[in-house]
């Protein structure tokens, strides 16, 4: 079969999808699929609404379906659902059941094998118990890890008698590499829906699909950990605290200089309050490309100024962040150089060398380690630790993507509270 562009509509809030649906249409989407989200946010009033909307569109509702795949099936089939999506996990039973009912209601299964580790054992089984296509799945979750490849596929493709589908971080650079490795449905969730132009990514994607090339995007891209620097300048301190459920921004600690951003692994400093030896020292021990971050205890006299930055910008420092005082700020502001701080005073102490480098520290309330990543903007500074730098980075990346395309939205006429239904979602 031709390649099929598939486009979930992951959202919460019927509204939104039903525009990106129109949208992705447009620009040329084959399947539409009503995703787990919103089905389990409006129901299958989603499917219908869709059906409605869309008489002519192969509709694919997302029903995840562990148990009672009749019911599940039978129900999503008559609110309109071409194509019924049911747990490889589940028991056989389920299964067949949700093909009886298919067959019953006119509704093709697919099986996603999300989370199964014996791929091509299990699908050849639910090919003999009569499903019609097999799906393919990097979960958000594990996407946000950086774990996206189409290896899965080429384990299958080729060994079993139905279509492929494949999802998960697919964008308009690797759309190719699917259809390559086998995969005869493309299903893209993110790349289209958090865009601000969703016919232009739709066309885009299914462009590379058909020529089978690569298209560069700026976004909708994963990070390893070979490339956190990069993504991580492209977001904001205000998209690192939401990926992190609102923690680890520094607190009491503000930017010297506006408009400048930091990014880096840290390089630590504990020093005794006014003694600047430590923190001096450590611009000829960091590596380039590191933030010093100074516990100076909160407090005065300042431990950096003037010639500390001068210094700092030969090496190649990324930045400095100073829990205590910082002073010359007229000259740091003339050069741009990333610094944080939670004092500005005039008066410096001694270097008596006191304190220790590459510790953990304590600086705004946040325990700091030796190689956590740090970021700061104008709203201040966050710590990413650096077991999970990989996540936090991908997950501000989706926190950026997502807000790209509600304040599209929002410039067309909505605002922020009916283009995301804030009063349905008020906890109750």
């Amino acid at each position: 079969m031709e390649p099929i562009l598939q486009v979930a509509l992951d959202f919460i809030d019927l509204p939104r999808a039903l525009k990106l649906a129109g949208e992705a249409r447009e620009g040329g989407a084959d399947w539409i699929e009503a995703g787990t989200p919103l089905i389990k946010s409006s129901g299958l009033d989603a499917v219908r609404e869709l059906r409605k909307r869309f008489p002519k569109v192969t509709l694919v509702a997302d029903m995840k379906t562990m148990d009672v795949g009749r019911i599940e099936v039978e129900t999503a089939a008559k609110a309109g659902a071409d194509v019924v999506i049911v747990l490889g996990l589940a028991c056989d039973s389920t299964i067949r059941e949700c093909v009886e009912a298919g067959r019953h209601y006119g509704a093709k299964i697919m099986v996603d094998l999300l989370e199964v580790k014996t791929l091509l054992k299990r699908a050849k089984e639910v090919e003999q118990m009569g499903a019609d296509y097999i799906g393919l799945h990097t979960s958000i979750d594990e996407q946000m890890e950086g774990k996206i490849s189409f290896e899965s596929v080429k384990t299958i493709a080729g060994k079993t008698g139905i279509p492929i589908a494949v999802a998960g971080g697919v964008n308009s650079e690797n759309a190719h590499e699917a259809v390559e490795a086998g995969a005869s449905i493309i299903i893209v969730g993110g790349a289209i829906i958090k865009s601000v132009d969703a016919k232009k990514a739709t066309a885009e994607i299914k462009r590379a699909i058909e020529k089978r090339v690569k298209i560069k995007s700026e976004l909708f891209k994963r990070v390893s950990e070979k490339n956190i620097r990069e993504l991580l300048s492209k977001v904001s301190s205000p998209n690192i605290s939401d990926a992190m459920h609102r923690q680890g921004d520094l607190k009491g600690i503000r930017p010297i200089c506006s408009g400048v951003k930091m990014v880096g692994p840290a390089f630590t400093v504990r020093t005794y309050p006014g003694d600047w030896a430590k923190p001096v020292e450590a611009i000829d021990e960091a590596p380039e490309g590191s933030v010093i971050v100074i516990d100076a205890g909160g407090v005065g006299p300042a431990v950096w100024g003037e010639l500390a930055t001068y210094s700092s910008v030969e090496k190649n420092i990324a930045g400095v962040v100073i829990d205590g005082a910082i002073r010359d700020v007229p000259e740091i502001r003339k050069v741009k150089f990333p610094a944080f701080a939670r004092i500005i005073m005039p008066t410096a102490g001694e270097p008596k060398g006191f304190g220790e480098m590459g510790v953990p520290v304590e600086v705004g309330g946040v325990r700091v380690f030796p190689g956590d990543w740090v970021f700061g903007d104008d709203d201040g500074v966050v710590v990413i630790p650096q077991k999970r730098a990989v996540e936090i980075t991908n997950r501000a990346m989706d926190w950026l993507e997502r807000e790209n395309r509600i304040r599209k939205e929002i410039k067309e006429g909505g605002t922020l509270g009916k283009v995301t239904e804030l009063l349905k979602w008020e906890k109750k």
